[in-house]
């Protein structure tokens, strides 16, 4: 897992969480509340779509690197 979530993936989750606790014994549950939520669910969702598109590319180089290997076989 370490592999495709980096240093600053993690960074920006794990401070978009700190804050979306601090507001939340701060301002209690009101609409701001929500707006940080918002953020949370945001960040977290760019960094899962990164992290299937960096899965995703994996699979694409295995298969690529398999067809060259049958490819330099044949000829």
């Amino acid at each position: 897992m370490k592999k495709y979530f980096d240093f600053g993936s993690i960074s920006v989750i794990s401070i978009t969480f700190l804050l979306f606790v601090i507001a939340l014994f701060t301002q209690g549950i009101t609409h701001d509340l929500l707006l940080e939520a918002g953020v949370l669910l945001v960040s977290i969702k760019l960094i899962l779509m990164a992290y299937k598109t960096a899965v995703f590319y994996e699979n694409i180089i295995q298969e690529l690197k398999k067809l060259n290997d049958c490819l330099n076989k044949k000829t």
